[in-house]
C-alpha cells in the first residue's frame, strides 16, 4: 500500500470515528457580569498547558450599572474570537426580562453578522428551577422563576431575535441552564425540555452532601448526572454549562475544596469526559464571588495572570496526589506513586504493522504497578476501527475511558507516520 493511501486511511478512519473531536466543539468559562472581559477572554485562550477555551458563557445581557445596555463582552468577543452563550435572567419578573431583551435587540443591531457569528446560543435563565425548589428554598437561593413563565420568556426569545435586524440571529439555538436534578425532578420539566433547543446542565459533585462526594468520587458523580440529564432531556443537546471542584472553602459533606482536588477533578471529568468532545463552559476562570465567603472556583488568581494554580494540561506525563478526603488530610504530602500516570508510546514504522500501546493513570487508590493499557495495531480499515484494549486493574475504569485512550493512540498514530 502507497504511503501517501495509508496515511489518508488512518486520517479519514480517525475522523469518522471522532467526529467530535473536530466539530463545532464550545469549550470556555464562565464569565459574570462587571469584568474587564477583554483581558479575561484573552487569558483564557493563552493559558499554560491548555488550549482552545475560547467560548464564554454569560449570565446577563445587560452591562453593569445599567438598565438595558448591551454587556461589554460583545466587543470583547469580537475583538478575540471567542464564541458566546449568552445570558438572558428570568428570574425579577417581566419588566427585568424586557430589559435583557432590549438589550440582546440593540447587540444585534449595533453588531450586526460580527457578533451572530460568535452566537453559541441563548440561555433564557439560569438554575432559576432550582431556586424555587424545596432544596433551592431550604438553601436560601435567590429568587427563580417557575415553568411557565421560563416557557414564556423562551418563546419571547424566539420571537425577539426573529423580528431582530431581518432575523440573522433567528437560527440561533435558544436553551435553559439548571440544575441536574431538575431536569429529571421538576414538576412539569417536560414543558421546558419541549420548549428548548438545548437543555444546560449545571452539575457538582462537591454539592452533593447526600452522596460520597469525595473527589475520588467526583468523576462517578459527575457521570451520574450526565447520564441522566441525557436520559431526562428526550433526545435534546445536553451541554455543560457549569461544574468544577473549588480550590478553598469549606468542606461540604466529604467534599475537600483544595487545589489537588481541584486538578484531580479538572483532569477526570473535563480531559477524559468533556473537553473537544462536549460542550462545555468550566466553572470558572477568575473567581467574582468569593466576598460572601462562599467556595472559590476560579482556576487563576487574577484575570491577567495565564499561569493557573494548577497544571492544565490533558497529555502527557502527570503526576497527582491522591484525593483528599479529610480536612486534616490537607496538610499531607503530595505525593502518592499510588496515583502516578504514566504515558508511554511504542510505535514500529511502515511497512510493518504500527503497534501504539497506551499506559494510562491507574484507579484511585490500585497498587502502583497496576496499570491500563490499549493497544492499536493499524494495518488496516479493520484494526483501525476495532482497537484493542486489555484492563488489569478496572473493567469499568475502562469503558469509561476506552474512547479517550483510543483518541490518544489514534492521536500518536498520525503525528508518528508524519515524522
Amino acid at each position: 500500500m502507497a504511503f501517501s493511501h495509508y496515511l489518508s486511511l488512518v486520517l479519514s478512519l480517525f475522523l469518522s470515528l471522532l467526529p467530535s473531536t473536530f466539530g463545532a466543539v464550545y469549550k470556555g468559562f464562565n464569565y459574570g457580569a462587571g469584568i474587564d472581559f477583554l483581558t479575561s477572554f484573552r487569558t483564557a485562550q493563552t493559558l499554560v498547558g491548555a488550549s482552545g477555551f475560547t467560548s464564554a458563557r454569560l449570565y446577563t445581557m445587560i452591562e453593569a450599572n445599567t438598565t438595558n445596555s448591551p454587556t461589554s463582552a460583545i466587543p470583547a468577543a469580537i475583538a478575540t474570537r471567542t464564541s458566546l452563550l449568552l445570558g438572558l435572567s428570568c428570574s425579577a419578573g417581566d419588566l427585568a426580562f424586557e430589559n435583557e431583551t432590549i438589550a440582546l435587540t440593540a447587540a444585534i443591531q449595533a453588531y450586526g453578522q460580527p457578533f451572530v457569528d460568535l452566537i453559541a446560543g441563548i440561555s433564557v435563565g439560569s438554575e432559576d428551577l432550582y431556586r424555587t425548589s424545596p432544596v433551592g428554598i431550604l438553601n436560601h437561593s435567590p429568587p427563580g422563576d417557575n415553568v411557565p413563565n421560563i416557557v414564556k420568556y423562551i418563546n419571547q426569545t424566539r420571537t425577539v431575535i426573529k423580528n431582530t435586524s431581518s432575523g440573522i440571529a433567528k437560527g440561533k439555538p435558544v436553551g435553559h441552564v439548571d440544575t441536574w436534578q431538575m431536569w429529571g425532578n421538576a414538576p412539569n420539566i417536560a414543558s421546558v425540555i419541549a420548549a428548548v433547543d438545548f437543555v444546560g446542565m449545571d452539575a457538582y459533585p462537591y454539592w452533593q452532601s447526600n452522596d460520597t462526594n469525595t473527589a475520588n468520587n467526583g468523576q462517578e458523580l459527575f457521570e451520574q448526572a450526565y447520564q441522566a440529564t441525557l436520559a431526562a432531556a428526550g433526545g435534546k443537546p445536553v451541554w455543560v454549562t457549569e461544574t468544577g471542584w473549588p480550590l478553598n472553602g469549606s468542606t461540604f459533606g466529604q467534599a475537600v475544596p483544595n487545589v489537588a482536588n481541584a486538578e484531580w477533578y479538572w483532569y477526570e471529568v473535563g480531559c477524559l469526559m468533556l473537553f473537544n468532545k462536549v460542550n462545555t463552559w468550566w466553572n470558572k476562570l477568575e473567581d467574582d464571588s468569593t466576598v460572601g465567603g462562599g467556595p472559590s472556583f476560579g482556576i487563576v488568581d487574577s484575570n491577567s495572570n495565564t499561569t493557573a494554580l494548577f497544571d492544565l494540561s490533558c497529555l502527557g506525563n502527570r503526576t497527582f496526589s491522591k484525593p483528599m478526603t479529610t480536612e486534616a488530610a490537607q496538610t499531607t504530602s503530595l505525593a502518592d506513586p499510588g496515583t502516578t500516570e504514566e504515558l508511554e508510546t511504542t510505535v514500529t514504522s511502515p511497512p510493518g504493522p504500527d503497534t501504539v500501546t497506551i499506559t494510562a493513570r491507574p484507579t484511585v487508590g490500585a497498587d502502583s504497578t497496576t496499570r491500563i493499557t490499549s493497544t492499536v495495531i493499524v494495518t488496516n480499515a479493520s484494526s483501525i476501527a476495532s482497537g484493542k484494549s486489555s484492563n488489569t486493574a478496572n473493567n469499568s475504569y475502562n469503558v469509561k475511558r476506552g474512547s479517550w485512550v483510543c483518541l490518544f493512540a489514534f492521536y500518536q498514530v498520525i503525528f508518528h507516520i508524519l515524522d
